[in-house]
């Protein structure tokens, strides 16, 4: 077995342009449900609205790809709307119920024949971020350290994505340590408390899922640009999921913690799988009890495994503090 190939794709993973975007969209995640408690299980709708905002905007009738993102912007804040009026005045549930079938529900709509004409149907849109690439002032070739080396392309869209990682996560940790940090906080802790106090918990808790929602529409949208398409089975309800494992790995309610997870996440993901792979190929491991085929769904059984052991030992994540669990009665 080659183990440094096995490592070096595994960095690649770790540090690529899909951990950024996962990380940033996680940290939207974040926002609602690590600081305000909120039950979002829709973020995969927001990053969705977000990519065909700019790919519609593009592609299907022929804006700039400036326009575009103001597009996707203005899609999540419309979506955030819609999922927050009817819904945050009541208990956590009827969010949570109201998102994972939003974020389904567009799915369908999107790849709908009705909605072809526009959405590219089942299809989707391609070749719409050419734009992003015409400003990559990275020379083609490959760069990189030992044996993790990214394409000009990949770096212009990993460099691009971690820069957004780090101004939101200035943003956010300034925004969390402000006044307006501390009430969210508080609606999380004990809403009756903060009412009690005189405060419009149903503002802040608009205010913050709009803003969550935003930040997974940036998500979507370099998503969306790092691929050069977009197609409606790539938001299926499980990218929630693997956003809350980032959270469950770095700790929810922490700035770092989508970011620590994001990049474990890949990192462990892409080990496996590639160490799998090689095992069956050195026939280390039969082809008769895992098949190539199979390794995919092996690696997220391994993975699994590990997060039920890091919630049973740590359940406040890697970066979380136990106290500060123990405190809020999570």
């Amino acid at each position: 077995m080659d183990f440094s190939a096995i490592v070096s794709d595994a960095l690649r993973s770790g540090i690529g342009p899909i951990a950024a975007i996962y990380a940033l969209a996680a940290m939207g995640l974040n926002l609602h449900f690590g600081y305000t408690g909120l039950l979002n299980f829709g973020q995969v709708g927001f990053m969705l609205v977000g990519g065909y905002g700019l790919a519609i905007t593009v592609a299907t009738y022929g804006g700039s790809m400036w326009l575009g993102v103001l597009g996707g912007i203005a899609c999540a804040i419309v979506l955030a709307l819609l999922l927050g009026l009817p819904t945050l005045r009541l208990r956590a549930d009827y969010l949570a119920i109201t998102t994972i079938a939003a974020g389904e529900t567009l799915r369908l709509f999107y790849r709908s024949s009705w909605a072809e004409p526009v959405t590219g149907g089942v299809f989707g849109l391609q070749r719409f971020a050419n734009d992003f690439y015409a400003l990559n002032p990275i020379e083609p070739g490959t760069y990189g350290p030992w044996l993790v080396r990214f394409s000009s392309r990949d770096l212009w869209v990993m460099i691009v994505a971690w820069a957004l990682v780090l101004v939101v996560g200035l943003l956010l940790a300034l925004l969390i340590h402000s006044p307006w940090g501390r009430v969210i906080r508080s609606i999380r802790e004990d809403e009756v408390a903060a009412r009690s106090l005189g405060k419009n918990v149903y503002a802040y808790k608009m205010q913050s899922l709009v803003l969550g929602g935003v930040i997974g529409a940036v998500a979507g949208m370099m998503q969306a640009i790092q691929v050069q398409s977009v197609n409606p089975d790539n938001y299926d309800p499980g990218v929630t999921f693997f956003l809350y494992t980032l959270l469950v790995l770095g700790g929810a309610g922490r700035i770092l913690g989508p970011v620590v997870g994001s990049i474990l996440f890949w990192f462990v993901l892409s080990f496996l799988d590639s160490a799998l792979r090689q095992a069956i190929s050195a026939e280390y491991i039969s082809p008769d009890l895992i098949s190539t085929s199979e390794v995919g769904a092996v690696r997220f059984a391994l993975v699994g495994i590990a997060l039920i052991l890091l919630v049973a030992f740590r359940p406040q994540g890697i970066l979380g503090s136990r106290k500060e669990m123990l405190l809020s009665g999570r």
